[in-house]
């Protein structure tokens, strides 16, 4: 799943999400923007997490952060996202890329 969602991130293109979502405490879907992979700076637990854009949050959009175990399909789609729909902050990626 990691390699798709690298991929998805270097290429620019939405992915669609199927996981548990705690919150709801069943699997749910999400089209998000791939952000990140790596140990989340909110949680500071080490433990690598997908970071994500979520565009269909019932909350409007906002990152989500999940861990491998919470994920249990990801689909690069043909839909494209421009970061700059989202990223509102100084870049620090763990994953390099260009995004210029």
């Amino acid at each position: 799943m990691k390699n798709i969602f690298v991929a998805a991130i270097h290429s620019k293109n939405k992915v669609r999400v199927e996981f548990y979502s705690k919150d709801d405490s069943s699997v749910i879907t999400r089209v998000c923007a791939p952000m990140d992979y790596g140990p989340s700076r909110k949680f500071k637990d080490g433990i690598d997490r997908y970071h994500l854009w979520d565009y269909d949050s019932d909350n409007g959009p906002h990152t989500l952060s999940l861990p491998d175990n919470q994920i249990s399909k990801i689909e690069v789609m043909d839909d494209s996202f421009d970061p700059k729909e989202f990223v509102t902050w100084p870049e620090n990626w763990i994953i390099p890329r260009n995004w210029a």
